[in-house]
């Protein structure tokens, strides 16, 4: 075997964030919010899905947990990575794709320890939840104002960056209310570099909408949509989000936008380069210590054994894909049998 499939490089960045940077009473807040938000997606998506969204949902989840793991490099010495709420809500409306995003984030950080346990449900909250709703009805609103195919790739651009613009601004208010970070620190940092990030996840949300308007326009709809075979939907789709986890070893090996924040914030003096439009204020300690996972199956979305190799990150990678899209189609097909069964009670 080639020896360089197997040497040490870059690796994607953590994308979550991990335990210790939110308080454990706002993480707990979230659990119980996203609780109530699952029930109210399920409870929605089976009026709302029709068969053809059906295994759209697990394509989906697999091609943005793939998408996730190529960080592009933005100026600063920081890096970005695809949100993929927007996309999702936009193709499956804002209840389907929270449910997508539910399952991407939930598999980052139970299989790949990308984010904590505790404050999880503050993670799907902020990438799937806020950016989901944010960047439909955005969409939704421009697209009617703005006619024609243009206006709809426009309408989706707007919509992906302000998703991820004001989600940044979620996660400022977060760390304020947790005393980690004072407000007046963490909403212009994090402002100023999710205002560039928002833009690479515009480009990559037109990007993908594109090319599934040139090949399957019919699929650009969260309305119902009637059943069709679906076989060849899945393999293709498949078969493009493993072809993206080839790249993932030419990730930035850049730390993504909030993790660059808090070393800087911990230690300026040790980071070479500065986010752009960025100061640190000469005051101790704004952010928490990052607490270690409790244990380690994937870590860092390597293969232990193969350790920190273009090879192992290549196969994580693709275990991830499968599980993803495992664990969306099922929940898509668990809420279409729901709907079948309520369609099958008698009336009255």
């Amino acid at each position: 075997m080639n020896d360089s499939l197997l040497s040490p490089l870059p690796m994607p960045q953590l994308m979550h964030a991990p335990d210790g940077f939110f308080a454990v009473w706002l993480s707990i807040v979230g659990w119980v919010v996203l609780a109530g938000m699952l029930v109210l997606a399920v409870r929605n998506t089976r009026t709302q899905l029709g068969d053809r969204q059906i295994p759209l949902m697990g394509i989906l989840a697999a091609a943005i947990f793939a998408g996730q793991m190529l960080n592009f490099t933005i100026p600063g010495g920081t890096s970005g990575h695809l949100l993929g709420g927007a996309l999702a809500a936009i193709l499956l409306g804002p209840w389907g794709g929270m449910l997508v995003m539910t399952a991407v984030v939930a598999i980052q950080g139970l299989l790949f320890q990308d984010g904590g346990l505790l404050v999880m449900g503050l993670n799907i909250i902020n990438m799937g939840v806020i950016t989901a709703f944010v960047g439909y009805f955005v969409y939704r609103g421009l697209k009617n104002l703005i006619k024609g195919t243009a206006g709809s790739l426009i309408a989706a651009f707007i919509g992906a960056w302000l998703s991820t613009f004001v989600t940044s601004a979620f996660v400022a208010v977060e760390l304020a209310v947790s005393g980690t970070s004072p407000l007046g620190v963490a909403l212009p940092a994090m402002l100023g570099v999710h205002a560039i990030i928002g833009i690479g996840e515009g480009i990559l949300t037109v990007a993908a909408l594109g090319f599934i308007t040139a090949v399957r326009p019919d699929l650009i709809s969260g309305e119902q949509a009637a059943g069709q075979k679906s076989a060849g939907l899945v393999l293709g789709g498949l078969l493009i989000a493993m072809a993206l986890t080839l790249l993932s070893p030419l990730a930035s090996p850049y730390s993504d936008g909030l993790e660059r924040i808090a070393e800087v914030f911990e230690n300026p003096s040790a980071v070479e380069v500065q986010p752009v439009g960025f100061s640190v204020p000469d005051t101790p300690q704004f952010f928490g210590t990052a607490k270690e996972p409790p244990y380690q199956i994937l870590p860092d979305y390597t293969i232990p054994f193969l350790g920190d190799s273009p090879i192992g990150t290549i196969l994580a990678g693709v275990i991830g894909v499968l599980i993803v899209f495992g664990v969306a189609y099922g929940a898509a097909l668990i809420i279409r049998r729901l709907r079948k069964q309520r369609a099958d009670q008698p009336a009255g």
